[in-house]
């Protein structure tokens, strides 16, 4: 498992075991490092850069080796999510340049060897895009209002694009179960905390996957589809502290 700790006021990027141990850094220079993400082959990891006023999503090597830009560095890039073939990177342009109000923004796929670029999603705010286990779709988030959010699927070429969310509450950050037919997402429906809940790959059958305190968002599925993993973040004093938590759905089915 790769997560995000601050170490002398910048975001590093760090790899544990998925029981928790072994902790280990991987990146130590002078910059915030986001929204990692390793590929299916287990052979890079993308993640976004943060340095001089810029956000653009690099590569590196599982021990933080070989770092290099990936897309275009005349756009503000995050989210990065890798193609379950481990050789495009779908990711979107930056949707906060002058936060709290969204601005536009796009998805995009970009073929790691030669870099050609492809515009998927556009027309809106489209944010978090995530490939399907098998290829064949995307989910990704899109603004439908300025406090309504949805998961939206389509084909993997950005055509065909259905909400599959239809709440007015603010649902997002999908993340599709490894047999794909399960979607988990982060949501504040019922008037509550961002909880982490799971539907259907169509949007039926949503349930809350665990009660959380505090702002539960980011879902993961384990490799066996059996446990998912969340970020939670409570305000301590004047910031936030943010740990993982993991859900066994076992123990969540049975009762």
């Amino acid at each position: 498992m790769i997560y995000i700790s601050v170490v002398a006021g910048k975001e590093q990027l760090f790899a544990i075991d998925m029981d928790g141990k072994n902790p280990s850094q991987l990146t130590r220079d002078d910059a915030d490092h986001e929204d990692p993400a390793w590929s299916q082959d287990g052979r890079k990891v993308a993640f976004v850069l943060i340095a001089g006023g810029k956000e653009q999503i690099h590569l590196m090597n599982p021990d933080g080796t070989g770092v290099e830009a990936l897309t275009p560095a005349e756009l503000r890039t995050i989210h990065p999510s890798w193609t379950p073939d481990s050789k495009k990177v779908a990711y979107c342009t930056d949707d906060d340049l002058k936060p709290p109000k969204k601005n536009d923004s796009d998805i995009y796929l970009i073929d790691v060897a030669s870099r050609q670029n492809q515009k998927l999603v556009s027309g809106g705010v489209n944010t978090f895009p995530v490939f399907s286990p098998d290829g064949a779709k995307i989910a990704f988030r899109r603004m439908v209002g300025e406090t309504n959010s949805e998961v939206f699927v389509a084909i993997a070429d950005g055509r065909e694009q259905r909400n599959i969310t239809n709440n007015p509450a603010f649902d997002g950050w999908p993340a599709w179960s490894p047999d794909g037919k399960k979607i988990a997402f982060a949501s504040n429906r019922g008037n509550t905390n961002y909880q982490i809940y799971m539907m259907n790959a169509d949007g039926s059958d949503v349930r809350k996957v665990a009660p959380s305190e505090g702002r539960a968002t980011s879902p993961k599925w384990s490799k066996d589809g059996k446990t998912i993993y969340f970020t939670n973040c409570q305000k301590a004093d004047f910031t936030f502290n943010c740990e993982i938590y993991a859900a066994k759905l076992d123990a969540y089915e049975s009762r």
